[in-house]
C-alpha cells in the first residue's frame, strides 16, 4: 500500500481530521462498478415487480373470462328442451368443461401467488447482495483514508528505506499491519521501557519511579508503573540468552519540553527509607567478627589528614549505593578504598 497523503509529524490534529490516505484509485473504480450494479439491480427489481403484477392481472382476467364462459354455458343449457339430442349433449359437455376450467383456474391462484412471492424474494436477495457488496467496497475505500480518533499530536514512525532508517514519508510503500503513525495526547504520556527478566519479580503495578530525559539534563519527572509484560523477548542489541520484559510507566507530571519519542531512563523505587546519608557500596567495609559473630560494617571518614574508622548501621542497599542509618553525617567524606596503614583492628 502506497502512502499517498499524510499529516506532518509533530502537527496537532482534531478528532475526525484526515491524517493519512493510501492510494485507492483501483478501489474507487471498483466502487463505481458496484454502484452501477446496484442501480441496475434496482431497475431489474422494479421491472420484475411490474412483470409480476401483469402476471397476476392476466390470471385474474383469465378467471373472469372462465366465469363468463360458465355463465354462458348455463344459459345455453336452458335451451335443451327445444334442441336436438345431439345439441343438448354438446351443451351439457360445454357446461361441464366450463365448470372444470373455472375450478382449475381458481385452484391455480395460490400457486401463482407462491411463484410471484418466490420470484420477488429471489430478486430482493440479489438486490440485497449487490448492496452489501457495494457497502463492503465503500467501507474498504473508506479504510484507506485514516482519521484521527482523538485530539492529539501526530508522531510518525521509522522504517528501513533500502539501507536508510528514516521517518515514514509520503510515497512510501507499507505492508499490511505496519504501524506508521501514532496520535498521542501530550498532556498524558506513557513510557515504553524494558527491564532484565530477573528484575521482573521485584516490580509491582503502582510503584513510583523517577524518569530522566537524555535530551534535557537535570529534568526529572515522577512516574508510576502502569503495566508489566508477561512474555519475555530477546533484546535487539543483546545475545538471545538475555531476555527482557516490557514495562509501561505513566508520567504523573508533565513538562512543556517533553515530546513523544524522547529517550529516557527510569529508576523504579522498590523501597524507601529516611537515612541521613547515602554512600557508594564500595565505601562500606566489613571487619571484625569471629567466635560466631558476623563482621560489622564500617566506613573510613576523613578527619584532617587521617582516616577515622567508624562503625555504621546500614539501611537499604542497591548494587551501587547504601543507605546509612547512623554513624555518618551528611557532607562527611568517606574512603572508597582501604586507607593506607589501616588494618581491620583499628584506625
Amino acid at each position: 500500500m502506497v502512502l499517498q497523503e499524510v499529516a506532518k509529524s509533530g502537527s496537532r490534529v482534531k478528532k475526525g481530521d484526515m491524517v493519512a490516505e493510501f492510494d485507492r484509485e483501483s478501489m474507487l473504480t471498483r466502487l463505481d462498478d458496484y454502484k452501477a450494479s446496484v442501480s441496475q439491480s434496482e431497475a431489474s427489481f422494479k421491472r420484475m415487480q411490474a412483470d409480476m403484477g401483469v402476471t397476476r392481472k392476466n390470471h385474474e382476467q383469465t378467471i373472469l373470462s372462465a366465469e363468463a364462459t360458465l355463465e354462458k354455458a348455463k344459459l345455453d343449457i336452458t335451451t335443451t328442451p327445444v334442441r336436438s339430442a345431439i345439441d343438448a349433449e354438446r351443451l351439457r359437455l360445454a357446461l361441464e368443461e366450463a365448470e372444470a376450467r373455472l375450478k382449475q383456474l381458481r385452484q391455480e391462484v395460490q400457486f401463482v401467488e407462491i411463484g410471484i412471492k418466490a420470484d420477488t424474494r429471489r430478486a430482493e436477495l440479489e438486490l440485497q447482495q449487490t448492496k452489501i457488496e457495494f457497502k463492503r467496497a465503500e467501507a474498504n475505500a473508506d479504510r484507506m483514508v485514516m482519521k484521527a480518533p482523538m485530539d492529539g499530536l501526530v508522531v510518525m514512525q521509522n522504517m528501513f528505506r533500502g539501507t536508510e532508517f528514516d521517518q515514514i514519508k509520503q510515497g512510501d510503500q507499507l505492508y499490511p499491519g505496519q504501524t506508521f503513525m501514532q496520535i498521542v495526547e501530550p498532556g498524558s504520556m506513557v513510557i515504553n521501557a524494558t527491564i532484565n527478566q530477573v528484575d521482573t519479580e521485584k516490580l509491582r503495578i503502582g510503584q513510583k519511579a523517577r524518569v530522566r530525559f537524555d535530551a534535557f539534563a537535570g529534568l526529572e519527572l515522577p512516574a508510576k508503573v502502569y503495566a508489566i509484560g508477561t512474555v519475555a523477548k530477546s533484546s535487539r542489541y543483546r545475545p538471545d540468552f538475555v531476555k527482557e520484559m516490557a514495562v509501561v510507566l505513566r508520567l504523573e507530571q508533565m513538562d512543556p519540553r517533553v515530546i513523544p519519542d524522547l529517550s529516557v531512563s527510569a529508576d523504579v523505587i522498590l523501597e524507601s527509607i529516611d537515612a541521613p546519608a547515602i554512600v557508594p557500596a564500595e565505601a562500606v567495609f566489613y571487619q571484625g567478627g569471629g567466635s560466631g559473630q558476623a563482621p560489622q560494617p564500617v566506613v573510613y571518614v576523613k578527619q584532617g589528614e587521617a582516616w577515622q574508622r567508624r562503625p555504621v548501621e546500614l539501611g537499604l542497599t542497591s548494587n551501587i549505593k547504601v543507605a546509612v542509618r547512623s554513624g555518618l553525617k551528611p557532607g562527611e567524606r568517606v574512603a572508597l578504598e582501604m586507607p593506607p596503614k589501616q588494618n581491620p583492628s583499628g584506625a
